[in-house]
């Protein structure tokens, strides 16, 4: 049921998903700007030695091998590919301040992305979990100036724990890939078993973290508390086989989604698919929190979820504004 809730609460709250894509351009956009000012000028030093070429013309080439299915030219672009590889890899031994230097600024920039991308995140968990407790119209923009001290807090703990979460499966998993590459396994098969080890990975931190939002937007805890919540809770609770279930359906859904965005609308459906991704995540969360919680909450205007047996309503729960 939760499943089938979390789409129905994303339904209710679609105008949500045009908010966040606003939101997010704006933000990708600026970046964009960092990255251009930060990359350029160091690609412009590279771009026109041998190594780069090759790597560019080993790209396209598996680029339209993989266009026209044609499997044993995409095999042998991916041995292009390595070699390409490792000659630019050699020169860039060359150049190892300049490498360090503008790797540091990367990085830098890219975690100041994801902290503001994270507070629109956090502004879209609070829009969604004010339709679902009372059917609010909360305002994007106030919702995010309101918020936006707990939703910094939030992300200047979130954010480089999952970047660094990132970070060391993508090591670990191209680690993995490029070892079996070496031995000259089937690309194909390269492909599925990056694709199943990072989705996998990705879904366990998904559904370790599952709770920490919405225990910080309506339970009204803090980070630590959220955090202990969270953690524990899930590992705990016989429900985390579940929630690990539903996030690789949604996972799956989601990249099937954006994929036949890419394929079917030449890349102009992922305006929508991409930003209704973190959408649907989002009600799913606060979906499972409720259920878990069993409390009550409205998946549309007619229609509210009840636990079977609601709480009694006490003095102290009266004046803490808990359902």
């Amino acid at each position: 049921m939760k499943f089938k809730h979390s789409f129905n609460v994303f339904i209710d709250n679609f105008a949500v998903t045009y908010k966040v894509l606003l939101y997010r351009l704006v933000i990708l956009l600026l970046c964009a700007c960092l990255y251009t000012a930060v990359i350029f000028p160091f690609m412009s030093r590279i771009s026109d030695t041998t190594q780069v070429a090759a790597l560019s013309e080993a790209f396209a080439e598996f680029g339209r091998a993989f266009a026209n299915l044609e499997f044993e030219t995409m095999q042998s672009s991916w041995s292009s590919i390595r070699s390409a590889f490792a000659e630019l890899f050699e020169m860039l031994g060359n150049m190892v301040g300049s490498v360090v230097l503008t790797v540091v600024i990367v990085v830098l920039v890219y975690l100041v992305q994801r902290f503001l991308l994270g507070l629109g995140n956090y502004t879209a968990g609070a829009v969604i979990n004010d339709r679902m407790a009372m059917r609010a119209h909360s305002p994007f923009i106030g919702t995010l100036i309101k918020n936006l001290g707990k939703a910094s807090l939030y992300n200047a703990i979130y954010v480089p724990l999952s970047t660094l979460y990132d970070v060391i499966i993508v090591v670990a998993v191209g680690g993995v890939v490029y070892g079996l590459g070496v031995m000259d396994t089937p690309l194909l098969l390269l492909i599925f078993l990056a694709a199943t080890a990072l989705i996998f990975l990705m879904v366990i931190k998904m559904s370790f973290t599952c709770d920490w939002l919405p225990s910080l937007v309506y339970g009204k805890k803090n980070n630590r508390q959220a955090i202990a919540y969270s953690f524990d809770y899930t590992a705990k609770n016989k429900n985390f086989a579940a929630v690990l279930s539903n996030f690789i359906v949604l996972i799956l859904i989601i990249v099937a989604m954006n994929v036949a965005a890419v394929f079917l609308t030449f890349g102009a459906g992922l305006f929508l698919t991409l930003p209704a991704s973190y959408v649907i995540l989002i009600c799913f969360e606060f979906t499972n929190y409720c259920d878990n919680n069993e409390v009550k909450y409205f998946i549309d205007k007619n229609t509210v979820v009840k636990p079977e047996r609601e709480p009694v309503m006490t003095r102290e729960r009266f004046f803490r504004g808990e359902d």
